[in-house]
C-alpha cells in the first residue's frame, strides 16, 4: 500500500496522510488517527454556525415571505453577505468581544456568512406559494402560523433546502480559516505548513472537499425528497416542453 501511494506522488503522500500516523519534524504525531480531533472540531464548528443561521433566517423568511413586504431587506442581507469577507467577520466579532471563546466568535461569523441564502431562499419560496391556495386556507379561517406551517413551508421546502445546502458548502469550506483565530479545525494543516508540511496541506483538502461534496450530495436528495409531487411533475412537463419548442425551432432554422 505504501509503495502504491509512493507512486503517486504528492497525491499519494496526501492520501498516506489521511490514512497513517506519522511524526512531523518537530516530533509530534499527525495524520491517521490524529486527523480525527481536527475533524470533529470542524463539524461541530459547521453544525453550531448552521443551527445559528436556521434559527434566525428560517423565521425571518417565513415571515417575511407570509407577510409581502421586506424584499429590500431580504435582497440586501444577501448581497452584504455574498461581499463580506469571511475573516473580516471573524476580525470584527473578536474586536467587539476580545473576551468570548474563540468558538463562539468563529461560529457567529459563520452563521452571519450562512444566513443569507437560507433568509433569502425561505422568503422567495414563501412569496411564490399559490395565492389561490393561500386565500383558499384563509377562507377556511385558518390563522397566519397555520397557513405557513401547513401550505407555505412545505410549499417552500424545496428552495428552503437550496439555501441550506449552499449555506452549508460555503461554511463548511470557509471554516478552514478557523485555525486562525485558535479554532484547531482541518484548516490547521493548511495554515501550519512547517507542522504537517504539503501532503498534510493537500490531505486536509482533499477531507475538505469529500466533506462539501458530501453535504451537497446528501442535501441535494433531500432537496429532491421535500419535492411535492404536483411540482415535480410540473417541471418535468415544462422541461419536456421546452425540449420539444427547442427540436421544432431547430427544424424550422435547418429547413431548406
Amino acid at each position: 500500500m505504501t509503495l502504491t501511494f509512493a507512486a503517486l506522488g504528492e497525491f499519494g503522500d496526501a492520501i498516506s496522510f489521511i490514512f497513517t500516523s506519522r511524526e512531523h519534524q518537530r516530533g509530534s504525531p499527525v495524520g491517521g488517527s490524529h486527523n480525527l480531533p481536527l475533524l470533529w472540531e470542524h463539524l461541530k464548528v459547521c453544525g453550531a454556525a448552521m443551527g445559528v443561521a436556521l434559527l434566525i433566517a428560517l423565521p425571518l423568511g417565513l415571515i417575511l415571505g407570509h407577510t409581502g413586504k421586506g424584499s429590500f431587506l431580504a435582497i440586501s442581507v444577501s448581497n452584504i453577505g455574498r461581499a463580506v469577507p469571511s475573516i473580516a467577520l471573524i476580525a470584527l466579532f473578536i474586536a467587539f468581544f476580545p473576551g468570548s471563546p474563540e468558538f463562539l466568535n468563529v461560529t457567529f461569523a459563520l452563521a452571519l456568512l450562512a444566513i443569507p441564502p437560507i433568509l433569502t431562499n425561505a422568503y422567495v419560496g414563501v412569496q411564490q406559494t399559490d395565492r389561490d391556495s393561500v386565500d383558499a386556507a384563509r377562507g377556511m379561517g385558518m390563522s397566519n402560523g397555520q397557513i405557513i406551517r401547513s401550505i407555505e413551508l412545505p410549499l417552500a421546502l424545496p428552495l428552503i433546502f437550496g439555501g441550506i445546502k449552499t449555506s452549508t458548502v460555503n461554511v463548511i469550506a470557509t471554516a478552514t480559516i478557523a485555525p486562525l483565530v485558535g479554532v484547531v479545525t482541518l484548516g490547521d494543516p493548511l495554515v501550519a505548513f512547517s507542522v504537517y508540511g504539503r501532503e498534510g496541506q493537500i490531505g486536509a483538502s482533499i477531507i475538505v472537499a469529500a466533506l462539501a461534496i458530501g453535504a451537497e450530495v446528501g442535501l441535494s436528495a433531500v432537496q429532491r425528497a421535500v419535492t411535492p409531487a404536483g411540482i415535480k411533475l410540473q417541471r418535468g412537463e415544462e422541461g419536456r416542453a421546452r425540449a420539444r419548442f427547442g427540436l421544432t425551432k431547430r427544424r424550422i432554422q435547418t429547413a431548406p
